[in-house]
């Protein structure tokens, strides 16, 4: 896991817009890291409970920033799953997980990377980031559920600081050459070998065995919040082993999840024997499960590959839900751009005894899709009263009034969500596009710069407001709150600068910057 604390950000130019690596750099950072963990005594194999030594050297609020300054590039990246659905569905489980932690107090965001490579990895400020492909391999949700919960270890034992911790290390620019440096060393055999050969070969192992110290205490917190979060205990172990099984067929190339978890055959019993010593307890896998899968594999292959491979599953019954095979059948309809045949499967589905909010949004967008706003409208209507709770659905509601041209509703819906969910930038970005539509430049600008600022991008917040208040359309009342605002985030910026921190950047809108594949 700690192998890819910086997965996101090792590419040129960098997440920390303010140091540029060459690849003499990036040679020099690896050496670096030999020399730092040639330094380091051995790490002990009863490690701290909670960690509370790291805080030392790296707070609460750093480690927050830094987290804040990682996802402004996760969110602008092409590999990033903008998908309200299934992250919502993460973020349930994840919570689920979290609310029976011993350290349920700390702030969690779930996240999906669109990479069929089975991994999940854990980054500062609480974000847990899980591959689609773990997604399709789990062959059930309390698999998944085992894996999130050893990510979700990871953060609540403070691993990551631990780490600066054991290095003595608290500036940021040094904490941003030791994430490349350790991600270039996990990732990268050759460059592995070069540190080791450049260093004391037994002190790089020792660096090694403290990582897998994380392993087992992950492992053994995670099913602790497995089995209290009522899931198969042994999700975990099934889920390992099958990797472990797998791997054997593997030469140089491993899978994702592998290099960058110490998997051994230590950890492998140890997960073992607590499956075997809880009582049996067979977990049966949600609606919510099976529908983000079907979903996901909706989006495989081309478009009439997926179609024809969801009719292939629903008329032979090679599924474990009938409503999940035809709401991944409307979902590549949809894509193929058969609308008319999506919506009337939608209402096939619409049909079924299930109530579902995932239901209810693909068939009010393929109401939509079809060209009938008003349908969409009405189960858009029924939908956000029957699960109000559930953020897609309002986010699909507000798209849907836009598209009717109903821009006063659309408004009237989103500042009431806002009032729920002040610190939804989805919600923050749709109502800058609200305001623009009614001619509301100032509020528009700002509304925007709100889902900026919390994207972790506070340079483009700037701007954004900069703009806005440069418009002049705005009353006395929100001039006056857009000043405020920036230099609320003037002031955070100018902090970040002086402390070394990452700092946002205009550079984060560039789209064509691409994530390092495995």
């Amino acid at each position: 896991m700690l192998g890819t604390l910086c997965r996101f950000t090792n590419r040129k130019p960098n997440v920390y817009s303010r140091l540029d690596f060459g690849p003499r750099a990036l040679l020099m950072l690896r050496l670096l890291l030999a020399m730092l963990l040639a330094a380091q005594p051995a790490a002990a194999v009863d490690l701290p409970e909670l960690g509370e030594v790291s805080r030392q050297y790296f707070s609460d609020q750093e480690e927050q920033a830094l987290g804040r300054a990682i996802m402004r590039d996760v969110y602008v990246d092409p590999r990033y799953l903008d998908d309200p659905e299934i992250e919502t569905y993460l973020g349930q489980l994840g919570y689920k997980l979290v609310s029976v932690s011993t350290r349920n107090q700390r702030e969690f965001n779930f996240f999906v990377v669109d990479d069929p490579s089975i991994n999940a990895f854990a980054m500062p400020g609480g974000n847990v980031g899980v591959h689609t492909g773990l997604l399709l391999a789990a062959q059930s949700e309390s698999e998944l559920a085992g894996v999130i919960a050893h990510e979700i270890a990871h953060v609540t034992q403070d691993h990551i600081a631990r780490m600066v911790a054991a290095q003595s290390q608290s500036q940021w620019p040094t904490l941003a050459a030791l994430a490349l440096a350790l991600l270039a060393s996990r990732s990268n055999p050759n460059i592995a070998s070069a540190a080791i050969a450049s260093s004391q070969a037994y002190s790089i192992q020792n660096q090694l065995n403290y990582s897998r110290d994380y392993e087992r205490e992950a492992d053994r917190l995670g099913y602790d919040m497995l089995t209290r979060a009522d899931y198969d205990a042994r999700g975990m172990s099934g889920f390992f082993n099958r990797l472990q099984r797998a791997n054997r067929f593997y030469d140089s190339s491993a899978p994702a999840y592998l290099r960058t978890h110490p998997l051994t055959t230590e950890r492998i019993a140890d997960m073992e024997a607590r499956s075997e010593a809880a009582p049996y307890h067979q977990k049966e896998d949600s609606l919510d499960f099976q529908l983000v899968r079907a979903r996901l594999r909706a989006r495989e292959g081309s478009p009439q590959d997926a179609v024809l491979a969801a009719r292939a599953a629903l008329k032979e019954k090679r599924h474990s839900s009938a409503v999940a095979a035809r709401y991944g059948l409307v979902v590549a309809l949809m894509r193929a751009r058969q609308f008319k045949d999506a919506e009337r499967e939608a209402q096939t589905l619409l049909g079924g005894a299930t109530a579902h909010p995932m239901v209810t949004q693909v068939a009010a967008q393929s109401a939509l899709a079809a060209g009938n706003p008003a349908l969409a409208l009405q189960r858009y209507e029924a939908g956000t009263a029957a699960f109000p709770g559930y953020r897609p659905l309002q986010y699909g509601y507000v798209r849907a009034l836009l598209d009717a041209r109903k821009n006063k509703d659309a408004l009237r819906q989103v500042d009431t969500q806002l009032a729920l969910y002040p610190l939804d930038r989805r919600l923050w970005r749709q109502a800058a596009e609200v305001h623009a539509r009614l001619g509301h430049r100032l509020l528009s600008h700002q509304a925007m710069a709100e889902s900026l600022a919390l994207g972790g991008n506070l340079v483009g917040a700037i701007e954004q407001v900069s703009l806005g208040i440069k418009a002049g359309d705005g009353s006395f009342h929100e001039l006056s709150a857009a000043e405020a605002k920036r230099r609320e985030w003037q002031e955070a910026e100018k902090a970040q600068r002086k402390d070394g921190q990452p700092a946002g950047s205009s550079r984060a809108f560039d789209a064509g910057r691409k994530l390092p594949r495995e």
